[in-house]
């Protein structure tokens, strides 16, 4: 047998291994059921050789991307007060990852008649949620400069960790992407969100003054390195992925969060969450909603896999 078979003989086990985890975890305790690989043909918000598609295949981008969106989002007081208030990270972390991981799937790979309905009731349960910060300042989650924020930073997370970690992107893919996501913003109500680079630095720059400290950050972050989100031996991986994701924060947002050179990567663990990345990239999972969107649009399951 030669070399190559032999490795193979190795990885496919490990691979199946990682392929039930991540189904399981999508479909963990009382989450709905989607059927990524129906209707047959009907297509999704972006079409498989879309940016999207390939990025959000790559389980190390999806979970370091989301880290550092939801540490952007933290940034700003109301969206902060919003979801330490209305939602279950504190005493349930796993449970709203899997609930958001669930419905970054649907946004991307799913039919889109399903991915209507289900982010029709997202909008349902955002529009029931509002209050005041602790400094007194109302806010709705259906506020369109919240709504455009947290659009943005997801997109930018995403994006960035898949430029970082798995493989560099050129500009004109990277403004692709953030165009890409304009049908699901749309659908979300966020329609001033970023359509390119630019609109992103942008934004950014609206909303930069309006972040400030908060110890609510390094609960979240000691959260999710105690929360058992990664399937396995996955899961000792699970801190330097935390902070592959802080090294990703802008470093003016950075230092204004108070998250210094000592809460990222140092230079071997850089070199480890790339190696990572790109063998993550490799690697088919047939079971995982990226597969079997292929499937449904009768692409082989591992079509993402085989595009250079």
């Amino acid at each position: 047998m030669s070399i190559l078979g032999v490795r193979e003989r190795i990885r496919a086990p490990i691979r199946a291994r990682l392929d039930h985890a991540a189904t399981a975890f999508l479909a963990g305790d009382g989450a709905p059921r989607v059927e990524f690989s129906s209707p047959k043909g009907e297509a999704a918000l972006t079409d498989p050789d879309s940016v999207s598609w390939r990025i959000f295949k790559n389980p190390v981008a999806l979970f370091v991307g989301g880290v550092t969106a939801v540490i952007l989002e933290l940034a700003e007081p109301r969206i902060r007060t919003g979801v330490w208030e209305h939602t279950t990270f504190r005493t349930d972390p796993v449970a709203r990852l899997r609930r958001t991981g669930l419905a970054a799937m649907v946004t991307v790979y799913g039919a889109r008649s399903v991915s209507e309905k289900m982010i029709a009731g997202v909008g349902r349960m955002h529009a029931r949620i509002g209050g005041v910060t602790p400094s007194g300042e109302p806010y709705r989650a259906t506020d369109p400069e919240l709504m455009n924020w947290v659009q943005a930073t997801a997109a930018f997370g995403f994006l960035e960790a898949y430029h970082a970690y798995v493989a560099p992107l050129p500009g004109a893919e990277r403004d692709r992407y953030f165009s890409e996501g304009q049908a699901a913003a749309r659908l979300y109500g966020a329609t001033g969100a970023p359509r390119s680079r630019e609109d992103w630095d942008a934004l950014y720059k609206h909303m930069r003054p309006r972040f400030e400290r908060s110890d609510i950050i390094f609960e979240f972050l000691s959260i999710m390195r105690a929360a058992p989100a990664l399937p396995g031996l996955v899961r000792l991986t699970q801190g330097t992925l935390i902070r592959a994701a802080i090294d990703l924060v802008p470093a003016d947002a950075r230092q204004i969060l108070g998250l210094d050179r000592s809460f990222g990567l140092r230079p071997f663990e850089k070199l480890f969450v790339r190696r990572m990345g790109k063998r993550a990239d490799r690697w088919p999972l047939p079971s995982s909603p990226a597969a079997q969107a292929c499937v449904r649009m009768g692409r082989p399951a591992d079509y993402l896999y085989r595009k250079k």
